[in-house]
């Protein structure tokens, strides 16, 4: 179905990223793994994907806050695999304190990578799609790029910055063959969310299983977590001619949480 397309997946060595670069790999991507970890893992991510899908699997290790970062990782995909067809900007931090109390450096930080560093991947990134007449630009928004939370002010913040953003793409790009879409997850079981799971049992004196419902109760109506895969699924179909008039969309994958 990608066959001969190549993909950079942002923050994509664990979570959301990896189980979005898995799939598209599965469908016959080329995969440009970014995001931090250990280098041996990090390795056997990328020589997995290689031998398990039959494509070829780099890994840049770009820091998504610096925008000269992005533009090498995005030049060097071009250079290593001919072309960059689909970019998934999936990299983001998260800090929560009430609005009085957030540090400087967290909100800066949080917005340079979750927000900024969605605009300065679209930025490099679309001179190569418009060459070549073909692109898919999917962004990782969140259920919280549609509504908000309290205590996450830069979060909500940037997420919604980046539906907006995706947005202005989608009408930017809207006669060429570009689409521009966001994914809006709801609570997904990641890395990050496990170790939420265990710091709630842990204070509330509850077992992980507790927490687990706990937390999906307050926001979930399905009370299950949205898996990897299932968003590793729909990115690929965005990247389908079955969506080529999809743009300009957010899209909610969140048992519910943003109907109500």
């Amino acid at each position: 179905m990608l066959k001969g397309k190549s993909a950079v997946v942002t923050g994509s060595t664990s979570g959301i990223g990896l189980g979005i670069a898995r799939v598209l790999a599965s469908k016959g991507a080329n995969i440009m793994l970014n995001g931090f970890g250990d280098a041996a893992e990090i390795e056997k991510i990328r020589s997995g994907l290689e031998s398990e899908f039959g494509i070829r699997a780099l890994y840049n290790a770009a820091d998504i806050s610096k925008p000269s970062a992005i533009k090498e990782m995005i030049d060097t995909t071009v250079d290593s695999f001919g072309s960059i067809d689909i970019l998934v900007s999936n990299a983001g931090i998260q800090y929560t304190a009430a609005i009085e109390d957030f540090p400087e450096e967290k909100w800066n930080a949080i917005i340079a990578i979750n927000l900024s560093g969605v605009f300065w991947g679209m930025h490099y990134a679309l001179p190569h799609m418009k060459k070549q007449g073909w692109g898919r630009l999917i962004n990782i928004a969140s259920a919280h790029g549609l509504v908000a939370s309290p205590f996450k002010s830069a979060y909500v913040a940037a997420k919604h910055g980046v539906v907006g953003l995706t947005k202005v793409a989608a009408l930017e790009t809207a006669e060429i063959n570009i689409t521009a879409n966001a994914i809006c997850p709801g609570w997904v079981l990641t890395p990050l969310v496990e170790k939420q799971i265990k710091d709630m049992a842990a204070k509330d004196g509850i077992s992980e299983k507790d927490a687990e419902l706990k937390l999906l109760s307050e926001k979930q109506p399905s009370k299950k977590f949205t898996t990897p895969e299932e968003l590793g699924e729909l990115a690929a179909f965005l990247c389908t001619d079955a969506a080529a008039q999809m743009t300009g969309v957010p899209l909610p994958m969140d048992g519910g949480w943003t109907a109500q």
